[in-house]
C-alpha cells in the first residue's frame, strides 16, 4: 500500500471517529510533533518524590502485588 492510501484511509477514519478524547489526544500528538517536542518528559524532583511517597504509602496499606501474583496476571494476558 502506497502511502497516499495509507493517509486516505487515515482521513476516511478520522472522519467516521466519534470517540472526543481519542481525537485530542491525536491533536496533542501531532501538535508535539509539529513543535519538535520530546514525546516523554522527565518528571521533575517534585512529581518523583510525590511518586515515592504514594508508593510507600500503598505499600504500608498493603496495596501492592507480589512476584508470584505478578507472574499469575501476566499468564492470562
Amino acid at each position: 500500500m502506497d502511502l497516499q492510501t495509507r493517509k486516505l484511509n487515515l482521513i476516511s477514519y478520522l472522519a467516521q471517529l466519534q470517540d472526543e478524547k481519542f481525537i485530542e489526544k491525536i491533536e496533542r500528538f501531532i501538535l508535539r510533533k509539529q513543535r519538535n517536542e520530546p514525546e516523554f518528559k522527565p518528571f521533575t524532583v517534585d512529581e518523583l518524590i510525590q511518586r515515592i511517597e504514594k508508593s510507600e504509602n500503598d505499600f504500608k496499606n498493603g496495596k501492592f502485588k507480589t512476584q508470584d501474583e505478578l507472574e499469575q496476571l501476566s499468564e492470562d494476558w
